[in-house]
């Protein structure tokens, strides 16, 4: 599946799907090459957008070139020498024009650091500096090859808001004097966790669409899938990165379960498990056994171990929700996070009945940090449901409904 062809309706001839393929992994290794060969982020970035769509107009009526790396560079850098000599012009500095000429053709001396660079950028998108908007912006049009037009469209804002917000965050860069280089050791785990839990949103947002008529962008969670397959290729030995990536395979493996034909929500409980991808489903279980038995446990790792009980199951009812309601008790602990502490809640009453259920809804409810989600009255809807009180239920349900910007999610709640 290609994100890109999903993420633009626009149609897409067989040649130029092969060549979406082949470009979206390349995006990276050009743009880290140039960063780390030329600094000036924001000028590198937009020099490679401008290679990458050389590339889509010209190669499905020439033919790819025998290196399609070297000439994404040489391309990309001729771009960007023109760009720095001009900008050079502006500043009346033309003696420093021989500082960003290349001495020798673009793809010499480049091959090497191609990892490490794809690694360093997505550190650099995720940089503390960044607002999580701007990460999220940033990581998918850097290292996901996405255009604007494209990261506009899967998270329904219109293109100029997501230029402005992508223009700020290379400004930010910018200004801040950030190099492209690795953070330092004793920095590194937790510029680590910001880079795991921006590509966490990403997922999340495709998986559950925070607003609009879907139930799911599938090509944005996958977008994600293919970004963390590729950190989990970098570090194989992180047991988070490995945890994460369980995590995304086996949730993402329900999504043709989780809407009806007509574009309806479609609740676990009702899923038809026979659609589940079980190929994924098997992949992210062999993973987070892996790296329970081999990793320091992390939040990740707890919640695709959670995720992995549920998938294993035949059914809800043959669901092991004692070792469920304990992975989350494990996982609360670690986090603090009032969401953990609601999913819970589901557990607990499935367990020990809808009443201590509604007991831990009333907790985040005093805790007050989810005031504004529709989740807390969704939960404790169907628990009221639970319990039998179909009046107090509704009641929670119409709030929920009201609260909630996803019309799927909506109608849900309303029916």
């Amino acid at each position: 599946m290609s994100a890109i062809s999903d993420l633009d309706p626009s149609p897409r001839t067989g040649a130029e799907s092969d060549i979406e393929h082949l470009l979206r992994p390349l995006a990276p290794q050009v743009l880290g090459a140039l960063v780390r060969r030329y600094g000036r982020f924001d000028l590198c970035e937009d020099a490679v957008q401008e290679a990458l769509l050389a590339a889509a107009l010209q190669w499905p009526r020439e033919g790819r070139p025998v290196n399609p790396r070297g000439w994404l560079i040489a391309v990309a850098s001729r771009r960007l020498i023109d760009d720095l000599r001009a900008e050079q012009a502006r500043r009346r500095r033309e003696d420093a024009d021989a500082t960003w000429r290349p001495d020798e053709p673009a793809d010499s001396g480049l091959r090497t650091g191609t990892y490490d660079d794809t690694l360093t950028l997505l550190f650099l998108c995720c940089h503390p500096a960044l607002t999580p908007a701007s990460q999220i912006a940033l990581t998918l049009r850097a290292v996901g090859g996405l255009t604007t037009a494209q990261i506009a469209s899967a998270f329904l804002v219109p293109e100029a808001t997501m230029a402005q917000r992508i223009s700020r965050a290379k400004q930010t860069i910018k200004a801040s004097g950030i190099g492209f280089q690795l953070p330092p050791e004793d920095g590194r785990e937790q510029r680590l966790a910001v880079v795991l839990h921006v590509l966490y949103l990403i997922f999340n947002e495709g998986y559950t669409a925070s607003s609009g008529p879907s139930v799911q962008r599938t090509a944005l969670a996958g977008e994600a899938i293919r970004i963390t397959r590729m950190l989990h290729r970098l570090l194989p030995a992180d047991g988070e990165v490995t945890g994460l990536l369980s995590l995304m395979l086996i949730t993402h493996a329900r999504r043709r379960a989780r809407s009806a034909p007509d574009g309806a929500l479609v609740p676990l409980a009702d899923q038809d498990r026979g659609l589940w991808d079980r190929a994924a489903i098997e992949e992210g279980v062999r993973m987070i056994e892996q790296a329970l038995a081999t990793a320091r446990l992390g939040q990740y790792q707890l919640q695709a171990a959670i995720a992995a009980v549920h998938a294993e199951a035949v059914s809800t009812q043959e669901t092991d929700w004692r070792q469920i309601s304990a992975l989350y008790e494990l996982l609360e602990r670690i986090t603090s996070n009032p969401m953990i502490t609601l999913n819970r809640a589901v557990a607990v009453a499935m367990v020990k009945g809808p009443e201590a259920g509604l007991e831990m809804v009333a907790e985040v409810q005093r805790d007050g940090r989810l005031d504004t989600s529709h989740r807390v009255d969704a939960v404790r809807a169907h628990l009221l449901e639970m319990a039998g009180d179909r009046d107090g239920a509704v009641v929670a349900y119409r709030r929920a409904a009201r609260r909630t910007t996803s019309v799927a999610e909506q109608r849900y709640l309303e029916s």
